[in-house]
């Protein structure tokens, strides 16, 4: 092997390990919102909000690199607050889906991001997708769809609310796509300020509209907003667009499916709720999956 794919192979194992933690940073988000103190739409607000600390403080410590490409144009900067403005929108869907349809269809049906990331860089990029990946991504939905309890638990649901968490899931495979393209150009931590700050900007005026209260009232209330922040954005976030600087948007987005295999072992450890057989055989189906898109 020579040098250069050698130091290939090292940045693309980085950049695998830097999505894996990430997927499982967002995984312990519904942890976080299932404490919160505030509404969802205020808990969405705080987390894109809070994200700003670390992540402008970061800034500041590097003090600018010489390899960070600063925007010129009008489009540089409508595309680096392209992204946030559709993860407001996701945040805004899904948690609106919550409050209309069951939890199991909500996060099923949001999650369905990486076929729209697929289908998208296939239609708008033309990008390759090759029949092994499609098995990969199939196989890994399916285990999604028994983990959240099989085809029967989508009966339990609201048409409009399935609705609103699928645009949910369109949004988000936009946040990855915008993202992906954005890496080639900037760096992580110019893109995150941007896209978080205008996160942010859109959520405000929907969470004063949609929410009674903007503030949690406990101590308690205001760590699980910070760690929600802290871990599940400016870490988890932080790490995925890392990745995508070396890695394809839809085996990225793809790999973001173990995020509900991590949130249901996360409210088994941390709120004792139970995890069943099925539960087991669909987050193992999950990862079988993942490994399948990969070899593609």
């Amino acid at each position: 092997m020579t040098q250069a794919a050698g130091s290939v192979s090292s940045r693309n194992s980085i950049a695998m390990t830097a999505l894996l933690l990430g997927g499982v940073a967002i995984g312990g988000s519904p942890i976080f919102v299932r404490l919160s103190e505030v509404g969802p739409m205020a808990t969405a607000f705080w987390r894109v909000a809070l994200a700003l600390l670390p992540l402008v403080a970061w800034s500041w410590l590097r003090n600018g690199s010489a390899s960070d490409r600063r925007p010129e144009q009008f489009s540089d900067y409508a595309m680096l607050i392209l992204p946030g403005v559709f993860l407001a929108i996701d945040l805004a869907a899904w948690h609106l889906a919550l409050t209309m349809t069951s939890v199991a269809n909500a996060t099923l049906l949001a999650n369905l991001a990486p076929v729209f990331v697929t289908l998208a860089g296939w239609a708008l990029f033309r990008t390759p997708v090759s029949a092994v990946f499609v098995a990969g991504l199939a196989t890994a939905v399916a285990g999604v769809v028994i983990l959240k309890g099989g085809p029967a638990a989508l009966a339990d649901g609201d048409v409009l609310g399935d609705g609103i968490a699928v645009v949910a899931a369109m949004f988000y495979a936009g946040y990855i796509l915008a993202i992906g393209k954005l890496r080639s150009r900037f760096s992580t931590n110019r893109i995150m300020i941007w896209s978080t700050a205008s996160a942010a900007v859109c959520m405000l005026p929907m969470t004063l509209v949609a929410e009674p209260s903007l503030f949690p009232a406990s101590a308690f209330g205001w760590a699980m907003l910070f760690g929600l922040a802290f871990v599940s954005h400016a870490g988890g976030q932080v790490a995925i667009t890392y990745a995508l600087a070396y890695l394809p948007a839809a085996f990225s987005s793809l790999t973001l499916l173990l995020q509900p295999v991590v949130a249901a072992i996360l409210a088994w450890v941390l709120l004792s709720e139970p995890v069943g057989l099925a539960q087991a055989i669909g987050g193992a189906i999950v990862l079988v999956g993942i490994l399948i898109a990969r070899r593609g």
